[in-house]
């Protein structure tokens, strides 16, 4: 045991945190809040048969971290066929650059992002061309 089986982004305003990764990754929604206590979304983030874990939003507890301050959580990286496509949904929607595309040689393209709500995402397209 020790696998990672569920994440949790906080959240500052759940509508907008629904809006965001529901139009960038299509994500699904569904309110769990009254076994939480509080605001809390469960999210489907994909066919249970492809690789990948599922989460939830949850209402944040405390202030949000600062701009610029430098990674303190862990950060999820999505798996995207189309770094690029993504990226323009990302920016269309609010999020921003954190750390441009860049090459994994033979590997893939990487880059970070900042949601609607401050958080730093990562996404990961394999590429074996990529340099």
């Amino acid at each position: 045991m020790g696998r990672v089986v569920h994440f949790e982004f906080h959240v500052d305003n759940m509508d907008r945190a629904k809006i965001f990764y529901g139009n960038v990754f299509d994500w699904k929604f569904e309110d769990w809040s009254e076994y939480a206590g509080m605001p809390y979304f469960g999210v489907t983030t994909g066919d249970n048969q492809e690789l990948g874990i599922n989460g939830a939003l949850m209402q944040r507890q405390s202030a949000p971290p600062a701009l610029g301050q430098g990674v303190n959580s862990a950060v999820c990286t999505m798996g995207v066929e189309n770094y690029d496509e993504t990226a323009a949904k990302i920016l269309e929607n609010g999020g921003q650059v954190a750390m441009p595309k860049y090459a994994l040689p033979g590997m893939a393209w990487q880059g970070y992002f900042i949601d609607t709500e401050n958080n730093i995402f990562g996404l990961h397209q394999p590429d074996p061309n990529a340099k």
